[in-house]
């Protein structure tokens, strides 16, 4: 595991300044700055810690009250135990124009701000030029430009001028955008049904087995329900009694009675 390390920041947040400017530095890593002191390498190849010979250092919290060009230089953070953060180039121009630029990376797909700031500030309004890598890309009357979406190409050598005076150049430096990661499915979420054809078998004959007693069930109540319709529409058999016989001697057609008289 690589063992971290602690930002630099740097106030006011800039990459250039006026000579006989303020500069406050400090070390932070994670919210604190225990343990860590700023340390320096100037063009004078003079590699010392604040508080040596330059700066004053309290509470963890190294002043410049006032910078030269000899103070010009990388600048870092480092450990008792040796580690060092990244180091930031600071410079300090004696002309009448710097460019302000960002301390730390900007991120891809961020924005990105430069000012250009001239001492004393013209007389007239003026507008000024900004370069990248020494060519001119853009001139802003309010002596502001921004950049957005920032992409890796806008890396590079930055620097600016108001009436003819130029600032000296600063890197601005683009990370990488960190990848974005996918969003698990839900645990809830039942997996997808199996189309093999061993499991599609399976789950027919388990269908059957749960089908079949209800099916057989449903026909033996339909054969009973049918046989009980069946007794109960059977022809009801009506004994009729026989017609009343005619007595012997009479006619059953009651037809005409001949008396025979005898004197």
């Amino acid at each position: 595991m690589l063992p971290s390390t602690a930002a630099l920041t740097v106030s006011p947040s800039s990459l250039q300044f006026f000579r006989k400017d303020s500069v406050s530095l400090s070390c932070e890593e994670d919210g604190s700055s225990a343990g860590w002191t700023v340390w320096r390498n100037t063009s004078r190849g003079t590699r010392t810690q604040c508080g040596a010979d330059w700066g004053n250092l309290t509470n963890s919290v190294c002043r410049m009250s006032v910078v030269f060009e000899s103070d010009s230089g990388e600048y870092w953070c480092e450990s008792g135990g040796g580690a060092a953060g990244p180091s930031t180039p600071l410079t300090v121009s004696g002309g009448p124009v710097i460019l302000q630029s960002p301390v730390l990376p900007v991120m891809e797909g961020g924005a990105l701000t430069l000012s250009c700031t001239a001492r004393p500030p013209p007389s007239s309004p003026t507008a000024a030029l900004f370069y990248k890598d020494g060519s001119l890309i853009r001139a802003e009357p309010t002596g502001h430009m921004t950049l957005r979406p920032v992409s890796r190409s806008d890396e590079g050598l930055y620097s600016c001028s108001i009436g003819g005076d130029r600032s000296p150049s600063s890197r601005v430096r683009v990370t990488e955008k960190p990848p974005t990661t996918p969003e698990a499915p839900p645990t809830s979420e039942a997996p997808p049904p199996d189309s093999s054809p061993h499991h599609l078998g399976l789950m027919l004959l388990l269908r059957l087995l749960v089908f079949c007693p209800y099916f057989i069930s449903t026909l033996l109540l339909v054969s009973v329900y049918r046989l009980r319709a069946k007794g109960s529409k059977q022809p009801v058999s009506v004994a009729t009694a026989p017609p009343p016989q005619a007595e012997p001697g009479l006619d059953g057609d009651h037809g005409d009675v001949t008396t025979e008289h005898h004197f």
